[in-house]
């Protein structure tokens, strides 16, 4: 048996294999349920009430999927250009800081909101630049070091929160203070938690696809991730490429975080990811790295997780069932999509 590569695929093989893949999912997830002791299409369904069923569950799917775009998008881009920026969290959490940092009081409206995003996104932007500077001048793994710099991250976002920036006020949890109401992100619809986080995700989307498709920089960033040798031997600039994408998927990542603070949550605390910036890398995958697919596998991801809150709370299932079930997604679409590009063949 051997891997043949797949000169000229057929739109069936693109689009069938990823399908079956998705198909093969649904599958595992019955499965799952079976042995979780419950009715499996009795379980779909209420992911699915869960997930879509009322105006509030189409609103808090919508909520929870504003983050995840943020940092699919931050993933695409810089896979796209073969940086493998694995440290969307602490991206993240960078932006989350910088929106406490300038949202409790150090700026007055009308400034606060239009300057914390931009002081957020050049936050995120510097904390990956460190790595892919010493990608490109001293060879050194992008993925272990934006990988640690999650735990780094993590390490100083717990000494802020139990030291310089802990509310006084708190009862001794760790929090931040209260962003004050001009450095709140408005609701979209009043009452509840949707805000306009969701449509700066929904821009930042448009904006990464006209870049990567209506520009120089865009061209680059596939030339390179495609073969960087080759873009080197074409006289393109490869450092200085990898360090614009570098800038732009980690001021991605960092949006995630400050809209979360000004959005979403109104402070910050050590439980504001619950792995945004991993999951993030998933809702990329999904996406083929397309950045309008981000949007849609963002809202599927969303949906799934709080499908599976609403779920759990009248089955009994429990909520892991949807980790597990993203897991298996992710993987079977990397082998339908490996498919499409080669096949198997005996001798």
């Amino acid at each position: 048996m051997r891997l043949e590569p797949v000169a000229n695929p057929t739109l069936l093989r693109q689009l069938g294999l990823p399908a079956l893949a998705l198909a093969a999912t649904v599958l595992v997830a019955m499965g799952l349920a079976l042995l979780a002791g419950a009715n499996p299409f009795a379980v779909l369904g209420q992911i699915l009430t869960g997930a879509l069923g009322s105006r509030l569950a189409v609103l808090e799917t919508l909520n929870r999927a504003t983050p995840l775009i943020f940092t699919g998008l931050a993933v695409a881009v810089a896979f796209r250009a073969k940086l493998w920026n694995i440290g969307a969290e602490a991206q993240l959490y960078a932006g989350a800081i910088i929106a406490v940092l300038l949202g409790t009081g150090a700026l007055g409206a009308p400034f606060v909101l239009p300057v914390s995003a931009a002081v957020a996104l050049l936050a995120g932007a510097m904390l990956l630049l460190v790595p892919v500077l010493l990608k490109v001048r001293l060879g050194v793994d992008e993925v272990v070091t934006t990988l640690l710099l999650n735990f780094i991250m993590a390490l100083f976002v717990s000494y802020l929160l139990e030291g310089p920036l802990k509310d006084p006020m708190g009862m001794g949890w760790p929090k931040s203070p209260a962003l004050t109401p001009d450095a709140r992100l408005p609701r979209i619809v009043d009452g509840l938690r949707l805000h306009w986080g969701f449509g700066i995700a929904l821009i930042a989307a448009v904006i990464v696809w006209v870049v990567q498709t209506r520009t120089t920089l865009g061209f680059e960033m596939r030339a390179v991730g495609s073969n960087i040798r080759a873009a080197r031997f074409a006289g393109m600039p490869v450092n200085a490429v990898l360090v614009k994408t570098a800038l732009l998927s980690g001021g991605l990542a960092a949006l995630a975080g400050w809209s979360e603070v000004a959005g979403a949550k109104g402070h910050l605390s050590l439980d504001l990811s619950p792995g945004f910036g991993y999951t993030g890398i998933i809702v990329a995958m999904l996406a083929l790295l397309h950045p309008l697919g981000v949007v849609v596998t963002a809202l599927f991801v969303a949906g799934v997780f709080v499908g599976a809150d609403a779920m759990s709370r009248s089955a009994g299932v429990p909520t892991y069932i949807a980790d597990m079930l993203l897991a298996v997604a992710l993987l079977f679409m990397v082998l339908g999509i490996a498919l499409t590009k080669v096949r198997v063949v005996r001798g």
